[in-house]
């Protein structure tokens, strides 16, 4: 395999784009979604099944309820945030086997996808980055 080719394939061992994710989750794969943004954005507004933890509060503590045989599934806003991949990092050195959401809720919810909570628009809400 050249370097090229190397590069594209190691993408999709650690990424996973929104039409992929729910594919997976209908096919009852064994995954957990986690949303690293902050409780107040995640609170209006996630993925169904997904549990929150923000990236600045990672720990063994706060991950010890995630099941470690399952692939988890980071996420945060989208493209212009990165709280995500700091997610993943803190799970990848927590120990957990780790993608992340290409695109985020975003792309998630642009791609038709539900989403749950008390500030549910049917379109990504510009104004709530969890980026910080």
């Amino acid at each position: 395999m050249n370097a090229q080719e190397r590069f594209y394939q190691d993408k999709l061992e650690y990424e996973i784009d929104p039409s992929d994710l729910h594919a997976a989750l209908d096919r009852g794969e064994h995954i957990v979604i986690v949303d690293t943004r902050p409780a107040s954005v995640f609170a209006q507004n996630h993925i169904p099944g997904a549990v929150n933890i923000p990236h600045r509060t990672m720990d063994a503590a706060t991950t010890a309820r995630i099941d470690r045989t399952a692939l988890v599934i980071a996420y945060c806003d989208g493209v212009g945030c990165n709280g995500s991949t700091k997610g993943a990092i803190n799970l990848v050195r927590l120990g957990f086997r780790v993608k992340e959401l290409i695109g985020g809720i975003e792309w998630w919810q642009r791609d038709g996808y539900e989403t749950v909570g008390s500030h549910v628009t049917g379109a990504f809400d510009q104004r709530t980055c969890g980026c910080a």
